[in-house]
């Protein structure tokens, strides 16, 4: 299978689609679905099954999402991408994850991070992008602050985790104030 790859110094960030997404799927055995896409935790692969059923796009709404694929080892070591995506008001939330607690405090996400919203402010016409954290997760905060995002307040009551609602703090960051300064990318297909 092609992919749509952006490049870093250590990276390869592989584009998933939601039309790769459907042929992944459908043209393949469970096994070969989680090497494909990495999934090597079982709940890591018992949530992309529930997402893909339930579709991944609707009325104005789809994703796209990048793996992260380390290039010495070619492993997948995570994901970063687009969802809630909203294409007819220019804007979507980014979201992200690293998979294996080896391959954090690495700086890797911040590698992928820079080229994945040049790529959306460029390439999906984005004018707005969107993250919300938990405000206690401090590698999160800073990975957004270090690139350029606002802090614009709090959804109260915002997640359910177990029985509790939680906070998440929601930062943007506009197309007008995005640096492209420091770039180490390339476009290849």
């Amino acid at each position: 299978m092609e992919f749509e790859i952006l490049e870093t110094r250590r990276l390869w960030l592989q584009k998933l689609s939601p039309e790769i997404m459907t042929r992944i799927f459908k043209e393949n055995s469970e096994e070969k679905i989680r090497e494909i896409l990495g999934l090597h935790h079982p709940e890591h692969f018992e949530r992309q099954i529930k997402i893909y059923e339930k579709g991944y796009e609707s009325y104005n709404r789809t994703m796209l999402n990048f793996q992260l694929v380390e290039k010495e080892t070619q492993r997948i070591i995570g994901n970063c991408g687009y969802h809630t995506w909203n294409p007819q008001h220019c804007r979507a939330e980014i979201g992200y994850e690293i998979f294996d607690e080896q391959f954090k405090k690495q700086g890797y996400m911040s590698e992928a991070l820079k080229p994945i919203l040049e790529f959306g402010f460029k390439e999906m016409n984005l004018n707005r992008i969107e993250a919300i954290i938990d405000p206690a997760n401090t590698p999160s905060l800073r990975l957004l602050e270090n690139n350029g995002f606002v802090r614009e307040g709090t959804l109260r009551g915002h997640y359910l985790i177990g029985e509790t609602f939680e906070d998440s703090d929601l930062y943007s960051l506009l197309k007008k104030d995005f640096s492209t300064k420091n770039l180490m990318t390339g476009i290849r297909f």
